[in-house]
């Protein structure tokens, strides 16, 4: 983050599940889930995903999860920031503090997906491929045929890596 702050970064608990809903909500360019995927986030994948607080509120939220055959992959799903935090750095805080925790000590890859309108997501995972000084590739994941009757863009895949680690943690 960039100059003082007084923003706390920590595991989601139960109870911030409807309040991360809600921040989703306002992300227009994020596909919104249910408030219960939300509470499955907080309560199974919170070693894995992270919020930002200020003052009591949620500002900021990243769900990332390990796959199950992949455990050099942190897979980032969503990052949201509420629109008055945006373009201060606190995205890439995010994806630090994540990647900083003990349940990612094994990662050398991050994985997410993006729809080519997303123009914020491919600046900020261009731009932390770089800082980590690590290769990206961006590839076709699931084009509008896999999302069916449910009109949605082509999402690609964006792979970073192999990164190391200890370039985490001069970001």
């Amino acid at each position: 983050m960039n100059g003082e702050s007084n923003i706390l970064f920590r595991k989601p608990h139960l109870e911030d599940g409807a309040q991360i809903h809600s921040l989703v909500k306002a992300c227009k360019n994020l596909d919104l889930n249910s408030v219960y995927s939300y509470l499955l986030l907080c309560k199974h994948f919170n070693d894995t995903c992270v919020v930002a607080e200020e003052k009591g509120e949620i500002i900021a939220f990243l769900s990332g999860y390990i796959p199950p055959s992949s455990q050099s992959v942190f897979f980032v799903w969503q990052i949201a920031v509420d629109e008055r935090m945006r373009n201060q750095g606190l995205a890439k805080s995010l994806l630090v503090e994540a990647l900083k925790r003990e349940s990612c000590i094994n990662c050398r890859f991050i994985e997410t997906t993006i729809t080519l309108a997303n123009y914020a997501s491919m600046r900020l995972f261009r731009s932390f491929a770089a800082h980590l000084n690590a290769s990206i590739e961006e590839t076709i994941c699931f084009s509008e045929k896999h999302f069916g009757s449910e009109h949605h863009d082509e999402e690609y895949l964006f792979q970073i890596g192999p990164f190391d680690r200890g370039r985490v943690n001069y970001l």
